[in-house]
C-alpha cells in the first residue's frame, strides 16, 4: 500500500518535471570533469577556489592518515577531541577575528544546532530572511522558539517585527550570500536593528567565505563589522574544498554550544583527514587571498560575456550566478543542451526556488580558464538561440 502511494508520488514529480536523479561523477573536482563518461566544464560546483584535488590538500591529508589513521571514533567530549580539531579551531578563530570558534560535522547541523540551541523556548523568537538556506528553515522548526520571516533584504518589515514582538531572546538569521539568488545580506543595516532592538544577529557565511572581502574572510570584511557580528558560520565543503563546518564569536558562546548543543555533544568528531585539509586549505587563502582576486575576475568575465550575447543575468560580484528561465521543462532542457554542448550546469526548479522562477545556477571557480568561460559563453549563446 505505502509502496503504492510513494510510487504515485513519483509519478506526479515526473510529470511536473521535477523528479531528481543522481548523475555520476568519475573524476576529481576541477574545472573539467567526467560525468557518466563524458568530460565537460563543471559550473555548479560551490569549489569557488578550487582547493578541493588540490595537491597541498591531498598531501595534508595523507600525512595527517599516516600520523593519527582515520577517524575520531567518538564524539569530542568523551575521547574524540584531537590535536586537529583544536588546531583548525584556532586558525578559524584568527581568519574570522573572533575569541574562539568550534567545529560541526556540516553547515546543515551548525544551523541547526546553535539556532535550537540559543533558542529553545516559547519565549524566544527567531527572525528569518525568506530567501534562507533550508537549514536554517529547519533550525527554526525544530526549536521550540516562536519563529517569523521577513521579506527578502527587506529592512522596514525587518524593524517592523523587531518592534512588534516581545521575547526573551531575539535572534535575527540570515545568509551572508544567498545560496540561490547569489545577492548579498544588507548586514550593516541588520546589525544596527539589531543592536536597537536588542537582538542577536547569526550570519551564515557558508557562499561568502572564501569568495566576499577583500581577502576572502567573508561578511564580516565585505561590510568590516569585526566585532559587530554575535555568530559567524561558515562551511568547509564548498570555497575550502573539503568538508564540515564552523562557527565563530565570543568565548561564552562556544562554551555555551559546547555544553548545551546536541548536534555537537551527541555526534562522533570528524575524521582526522577531513579536519587536516580544512586547515590547509584555510592556511593557502591566508598566504594567497590572491586566489579571491582570480574568482571575482573570473565571475565579471563571465556575466559581461553572457550579457553581451543577450543573457540576462543577476550578480552582486559573488560566484553564483544565476540564470533565470523560468518554465521548469525549459530549463531542464537547456540544462541538457548545454551538457551535450559539453558544460555541465544543474537545472534548479522547486522546491528549491520558487514557482515559475527555475534556473541554471551557475557557479565559477578561480581555477576556471579563460578558455573555459569563453566555451561556455559559446554553449550557453547556442543552447539558449535553440530552445528559447
Amino acid at each position: 500500500m505505502w509502496r503504492r502511494q510513494l510510487q504515485k508520488e513519483l509519478e506526479l514529480l515526473k510529470e511536473r518535471e521535477l523528479y531528481r536523479s543522481l548523475r555520476l561523477m568519475s573524476s576529481a573536482q576541477g574545472p573539467e570533469v567526467v560525468i557518466e563518461g563524458r568530460r565537460v566544464i563543471l559550473m555548479c560546483s560551490n569549489n569557488y577556489l578550487g582547493l578541493a584535488a588540490h595537491p597541498r590538500v591531498k598531501e595534508a591529508a595523507k600525512r595527517a592518515m599516516e600520523e593519527y589513521g582515520y577517524g575520531a571514533v567518538a564524539s569530542r567530549l568523551v575521547s574524540g577531541n584531537m590535536v586537529v580539531h583544536e588546531e583548525f579551531e584556532k586558525l578559524a578563530a584568527q581568519f574570522k577575528a573572533t575569541e574562539k570558534a568550534l567545529l560541526f560535522n556540516c553547515g546543515y547541523m551548525a544551523n541547526v544546532g546553535v539556532i535550537s540551541t540559543l533558542c529553545d523556548s516559547a519565549e524566544d523568537l527567531v527572525i528569518s530572511d525568506k530567501l534562507n538556506h533550508a537549514s536554517i528553515i529547519d533550525g527554526m522548526m525544530l526549536s521550540r522558539a516562536r519563529f517569523v520571516t521577513f521579506r527578502h533584504n527587506d529592512m522596514e518589515h525587518l524593524e517592523k517585527i523587531l518592534k512588534g514582538k516581545r521575547a526573551r531572546r531575539k535572534l535575527i538569521v540570515v545568509d551572508g550570500v544567498f545560496s540561490m539568488d547569489g545577492d548579498i545580506a544588507p548586514l550593516r543595516e541588520i546589525v544596527r536593528l539589531a543592536r536597537e532592538y536588542e537582538a542577536m544577529v547569526m550570519v551564515d557565511d557558508a557562499h561568502a567565505t572564501g569568495v566576499i572581502g577583500e581577502t576572502g574572510r567573508g561578511s564580516v570584511e565585505y561590510w568590516d563589522l569585526y566585532g559587530e557580528l554575535d555568530i559567524q558560520m561558515g562551511t568547509l565543503g564548498k570555497a575550502l574544498g573539503g568538508f564540515g563546518a564552523f562557527v565563530c564569536g565570543d568565548e561564552v558562546l562556544i562554551e555555551y554550544l559546547i555544553n548545551r548543543c546536541r548536534p555537537f555533544i551527541y555526534t562522533t568528531a570528524l575524521p582526522v583527514p577531513v579536519v587536516a585539509v580544512a586547515i590547509e586549505s584555510l592556511r593557502m587563502l591566508m598566504e594567497d587571498p590572491s586566489m579571491v582576486k582570480r574568482l571575482k575576475e573570473n565571475v565579471e568575465f563571465f556575466v559581461e560575456g553572457l550579457r553581451r550575447k543577450g543573457i540576462d543575468v543577476k550578480n552582486q560580484g559573488t560566484a553564483i550566478i544565476p540564470v533565470i528561465i523560468g518554465d521548469e521543462q525549459k530549463c531542464l532542457a537547456i540544462s541538457k543542451r548545454l551538457f551535450e554542448l559539453g558544460v555541465y550546469v544543474a537545472a534548479i526548479r522547486p522546491p528549491t526556488v520558487p514557482k515559475g522562477t527555475s534556473r541554471l545556477r551557475v557557479t565559477l571557480m578561480a581555477t576556471h580558464t579563460r578558455e573555459h568561460l569563453e566555451r561556455a559563453i559559446h554553449a550557453f549563446e547556442r543552447a539558449f538561440s535553440e530552445i528559447l
